[in-house]
């Protein structure tokens, strides 16, 4: 084995040493990460770059080891560690700080079991049929409304931001609340202030949804953890709230935004639309394809090491900080051939969009299905769907919270 001679410490000039992260898309490709991390794929996979925050840490690139560090109980997800690799320049509140996602081990396993039963295959799988009743309900708004419309508004961010407050047990109207709250807590140019005062808000009302329920419980995830967990003594009944908090701004966002960036891939690929609309069976797996090809977290995800890990050839001591960049790792040609070609045909169960090992994302199956739902039925629908701007207009998200993708889809048909 060998070592590093150069360490990536937990501070440094970033106007000096390592490269910056994250880099700029080339111009013209939205639809690619920056090709600088292609060259560091081949060259570096380890290699050690400069966070807006002036840290310094290793950039994890490849597809194998991304699943072994996000696998590896020695790199921890706790950003209170002091080392643990930021992103931001300026200090700002950290809103996941101390809450499940930022545990590990068994304490973090606790947590995720609580919640295992809303968000298995199975469980999604039956959530199908209402998935449908809540898309039909937006196209047929869209068609009463008529073209053109920003397709993320009229429909990519209501079906998720709905299905997951039934889930919850939150009254759909108050959809609009969290989704402008959870606006301020991801745009990256939020003050301190600012910042807190969204998440106050949106805890605020999540914990009278909490005192209703403890009322009055139902059928859905907030009164289960009331009746299962709190009651016994389980879980404190003001985490109810946050984890409810956490899987309303997980459980829409990155998915509402997948609903439009898929739209506009297949719209810019109308050979891949044509296959999906000869063989609808092909759409669960072109729903991987969508995930790997445009994985929604562009920057990925931030671990620090607490003991020396040796992978492969190359020994992370313990106290650097890694960034597992997810995007990149589902462009390996190694795993996935040809990678930058978008293929609704091609296998992709093994890509990364959801993460790996403990902290994967728990919604991952309602995410698939809110996806496979709305994306049929949207083309059966409006067969004639297409983009109102050119495609050169269309915003994507570009801000350090990393959520890539399409920011307004102006459609009509």
């Amino acid at each position: 084995m060998t070592d590093t001679t150069d360490t990536a410490g937990s501070s440094g000039d970033p106007g000096a040493g390592p490269p910056a992260f994250p880099q700029e898309k080339a111009a013209g490709c939205p639809f690619d990460p920056p090709p600088g991390y292609r060259a560091l794929q081949a060259e570096d996979p380890f290699a050690p770059v400069t966070l807006p925050s002036g840290q310094r840490a290793r950039l994890v690139t490849r597809h194998g080891d991304v699943r072994a560090v996000l696998d590896d109980p020695r790199f921890s997800a706790d950003s209170s560690h002091p080392d643990f690799p930021r992103m931001f320049p300026r200090p700002v509140p950290q809103v996941l700080k101390g809450t499940f996602p930022r545990l590990d081990g068994a304490e973090h396993l606790r947590y995720r079991r609580m919640l295992a039963r809303d968000f298995t295959g199975r469980r999604a799988e039956e959530l199908r049929s209402r998935i449908g009743q809540i898309v039909d309900g937006r196209l047929d708004a869209m068609e009463e409304r008529g073209g053109p419309l920003d397709l993320m508004e009229t429909l990519a961010y209501p079906v998720p931001s709905t299905v997951v407050c039934e889930l919850l047990g939150v009254p759909a109207e108050d959809s609009a609340l969290f989704e402008s709250r959870t606006q301020v807590l991801i745009n990256g140019r939020s003050g301190p202030e600012e910042t807190m005062r969204a998440k106050d808000d949106i805890l605020r009302h999540l914990e009278g949804v909490v005192a209703v329920k403890e009322k009055a419980p139902g059928d859905d995830l907030i009164s289960r953890l009331l009746v299962e967990q709190v009651a016994p003594g389980l879980l404190d009944r003001a985490e109810v709230a946050v984890i409810a908090w956490l899987l309303l701004a997980a459980g829409h966002h990155t998915t509402a935004t997948m609903i439009g960036t898929g739209t506009m891939l297949l719209l810019e690929n109308p050979d891949q639309l044509a296959a999906l609309r000869a063989d609808p069976a092909l759409f669960p797996g072109a729903v991987d394809e969508l995930l790997r090809h445009q994985t929604a977290m562009q920057i990925g995800m931030n671990r620090i090491a607490v003991a020396d890990v040796t992978l492969g050839e190359r020994t992370i001591h313990a106290g650097e900080g890694v960034v597992c960049q997810l995007a990149t790792a589902n462009r390996d040609a190694e795993v996935f051939p040809d990678p930058d070609r978008f293929d609704v045909t091609r296998s992709a169960r093994g890509q990364l969009a959801f993460g790996h090992g403990p902290h994967q994302c728990p919604g991952q199956s309602l995410a698939r299905v809110e996806l496979q739902v709305t994306l049929e039925r949207l083309f059966t629908r409006f067969p004639g769907l297409r983009l109102a701007v050119p495609a050169d207009d269309v915003p994507f998200w570009h801000h350090l919270f990393g959520i890539h993708g399409v920011k307004e889809l102006p459609v009509t048909w």
